[in-house]
């Protein structure tokens, strides 16, 4: 039998985050799920996908001032699908893929009685928010893209593959704590050492020995194995253009490299009706504490409830 991915209790990226597992249909393997705000509430609840190997961490910035916004504390779901985070790792590698990911969204949001939602994917959540809308696209009032789209920057992936690959490398705290603070640099520019650490506790945690151990299923990163820097990805339009069940919101991060500008420019091209927005001065994942980029996701939602915001026809 696998053992059991180990996530400290008390890491601090998971303090205000509390989680409720949520069986997949495999019933050995359980997601987890943070709600916050009543989802008896009739408002359009949004759901939080992060990224390939990331997890619900990287929406606290945004929640916290999300929660705060607009009339009152708006019904959020911060979905681990497994693999990530406090979820259960899948059985085996190969169960891995957006389509089950989407498979087990779609199930979370039947299971906590949700028929309907906007969902906010960030990375691989958005590849999952396409799957999404093309198998369930009566469950989608409303998609946020932010650094996804159909297709995936090859250059993106080798250097995520290469970074992590160091990382774990690497022995003893300081040379950890170093090797992490370089990686996430170039991403963040002007953040301090302490905010670089803190960024770094969303993704590793260090062992007694001054290892950085994974807060996700290495095997996430199997299919990366082959990719190289110069490949160009197969694009999957056809899920982008599932999309169009509903308004649609586009965010790129200025220094990304998860999605090519073009590719971007093409996406706002094939969507004249969705609102695009550029978050200046980082790369992937996105910070998503700032509140220019907040505000501009809460008035989406918000208006989207209200029926003000229209999809293309």
């Amino acid at each position: 039998m696998r053992k059991r991915r180990r996530v400290p209790a008390d890491n601090p990226a998971f303090a205000d985050l509390t989680v409720t597992p949520i069986q997949t249909r495999d019933a050995r393997v359980c997601m987890a799920v943070h709600v916050a705000g009543a989802l008896a509430d009739p408002r359009l609840p949004l759901v939080c996908l992060a990224g390939l190997n990331r997890n619900m961490s990287d929406f606290s910035g945004f929640l916290s001032y999300f929660k705060r916004l607009g009339p009152g504390d708006w019904p959020t779901l911060l979905i681990d699908l497994p693999g990530r985070g406090r979820a259960d790792d899948r059985i085996a590698a190969t169960d891995y893929g957006s389509l089950a990911d989407a498979r087990d969204t779609a199930d979370c949001l039947a299971a906590l009685g949700i028929s309907r939602a906007i969902v906010l994917g960030q990375g691989h959540g958005g590849q999952v928010a396409m799957a999404l809308a093309a198998a369930h696209p009566l469950l989608i009032a409303g998609t946020i893209l932010l650094d996804a789209g159909p297709v995936v920057d090859s250059r993106g992936i080798v250097r995520l593959r290469n970074n992590l690959a160091h990382i774990e490398s690497l022995r003893g705290s300081k040379a950890v704590t170093v090797g992490l603070r370089r990686m996430l640099g170039g991403d963040y520019p002007g953040l301090s050492d302490d905010m670089l650490d803190a960024l770094a506790l969303r993704s590793h945690w260090l062992d007694k020995r001054g290892r950085a151990q994974p807060l996700y299923d290495r095997r996430l990163l199997a299919p990366l194995a082959s990719i190289n820097f110069d490949d160009v990805l197969s694009a999957q339009w056809p899920l982008f253009d599932a999309l169009s069940v509903a308004p649609l919101m586009i965010l790129r991060t200025q220094l990304t490299d998860q999605l090519r500008r073009e590719t971007y420019e093409e996406m706002v091209r094939r969507r004249p009706d969705a609102l695009a927005f550029t978050i200046a001065g980082q790369g992937s994942p996105a910070l998503f504490d700032q509140q220019e980029e907040i505000e501009a996701v809460a008035k989406f939602v918000f208006e989207l409830n209200a029926g003000r915001v229209k999809k293309a026809a």
